[in-house]
């Protein structure tokens, strides 16, 4: 059988996941994208480099210390970001049997291939909700799940913007990673935050909505287009206001169930019933949980990794299969075994921009704490150039923990962070 996977720049979840899951099912993979030397020399990094996450000793094939095996991979040069050119770059090849992607960026496009190649995917207007913040807070409004207060602003419009009510969160329309994600207190900060991110992102819209405070969870869901799992979710740590960097998760089954009915319910309203969806909600005292952001994909950052590792299940295989037309197993979803009843990723932030000095090495750790699988993954190398963002693009590397006791594996992280070694250095450029 035959993949098509429609990429853009170098991710480990397609790399380290995707790739190596089409290997073991058998498939002949076609990588279509538009950085394909960049993908290439990826795949060249994969087979030295062990797969990221805290896998048993004894899982096989999903053992941490086991390199990548992508298989052959042929890469297609093609502007990915335009569906025509995509469908025309896609009708060349012999006739496909599965048209992938793992993007955020790239959903609609890819929704808009399968389904003129007639093959299993999302619907290409509930991928346009998941990526368009104001079309999913027109549509949950419309259908009367929720109603959060937001507003549209453009380059040129005139501050200060009629009708909000401070604090609001400001946001690109169709950002991802907390990328130019951040707090406003009144209309003064306002019109400078839009001054600072239209400079960054000339022609784009912005969304002013209104500030949800609570804690925020994640919600993991796979679906079929008939049945769907719930499995499960995270708890997340950010970091103080004004920005929204994720700097930790934690697993939190008892929260996600609590909130399942009701987000499950809002991804029904935006169409979102197929294949993965990682999807971001507050929960506030008293309150519903309220939508942040659905992510038409699998969790990213590493937790694809360890939420695989968590549940003992090939997540990639398993969404891969999806788009191969094969529908969900019958009965419950996995869930973890009592000895992984508990898991954290803890991200490593830079806190300065510079040059990267000192950086600890990739690979399993051992740890003091019984039954705790622990371990850690770089995400630059020593002499790379650090610039901060305040998003995810700060992290300087992953700390995976997996293990039957709460306690031990917040010891155990806290213990390979006391342990290992992080530097950034003065830039002399």
């Amino acid at each position: 059988m035959r993949l098509t996977l429609v990429a853009s720049k170098p991710t480990d979840s397609v790399t380290f996941g995707f790739l190596p899951a089409a290997a073991r099912l058998g498939l002949d993979v076609v990588l279509v994208t538009d950085q394909p030397a960049q993908q290439q020399r990826a795949l060249a990094r994969a087979r030295l480099t062990p797969r990221p996450g805290c896998a048993p000793p004894d899982a096989g094939q999903l053992d941490s210390g086991q390199l990548a095996d992508t298989g052959q991979v042929r890469i297609v040069d093609c502007d990915v970001w335009d569906a025509r050119l995509l469908v025309s770059s896609i009708a060349g090849l012999p006739a496909q049997d599965a048209i992938f992607s793992n993007s955020d960026h790239l959903q609609t496009q890819t929704a808009l291939a399968a389904a003129y190649f007639d093959v299993p995917g999302k619907d290409w207007r509930s991928a346009m909700r998941a990526k368009n913040k104001p079309l999913m807070r027109r549509r949950l409004a419309g259908m009367g799940i929720e109603h959060v207060a937001a507003t549209e602003i453009h380059p040129g419009d005139r501050h200060p913007v009629p009708g909000l009510s401070y604090p609001v969160v400001l946001k690109p329309a169709e950002g991802v990673a907390s990328e130019d994600v951040v707090l406003v207190r009144d209309s003064l900060e306002l019109k400078q935050q839009c001054a600072l991110i239209f400079a960054r992102r000339p022609g784009e819209g912005l969304l002013a909505e209104r500030y949800l405070p609570g804690r925020l969870h994640t919600l993991e869901t796979l679906s079929d287009g008939t049945a769907s799992w719930v499995l499960g979710g995270f708890r997340t740590r950010l970091s103080p206001p004004p920005f929204f960097i994720e700097e930790r998760l934690t697993w939190d089954a008892a929260a996600a169930q609590a909130a399942s009915e009701h987000v499950t319910r809002a991804l029904a309203a935006l169409g979102a019933t197929f294949g993965a969806c990682h999807t971001e909600y507050v929960i506030d005292q008293g309150h519903p949980p309220a939508l942040i952001e659905v992510n038409d994909r699998i969790i990213g950052d590493h937790c694809d990794f360890l939420l695989s590792d968590l549940l003992g299940v090939d997540l990639f295989e398993r969404v891969l299969r999806l788009y191969l037309g094969e529908p969900l197993p019958p009965g419950p979803p996995p869930g973890p075994a009592p000895d992984r009843a508990h898991a954290v990723i803890d991200y490593v932030v830079a806190e300065r921009s510079g040059v990267l000095a000192a950086s600890p090495r990739a690979g399993a750790r051992l740890s003091a704490e019984p039954g705790v699988l622990l371990s850690y993954r770089p995400l630059y190398e020593e002499g790379d150039r650090i610039e901060v963002t305040h998003t995810n693009r700060d992290y300087l590397g992953v700390i995976t923990a997996i293990g039957p006791d709460a306690a031990a594996v917040s010891r155990s992280v806290a213990d390979l962070r006391a342990a290992e070694d992080w530097k950034i250095a003065e830039s002399r450029w």
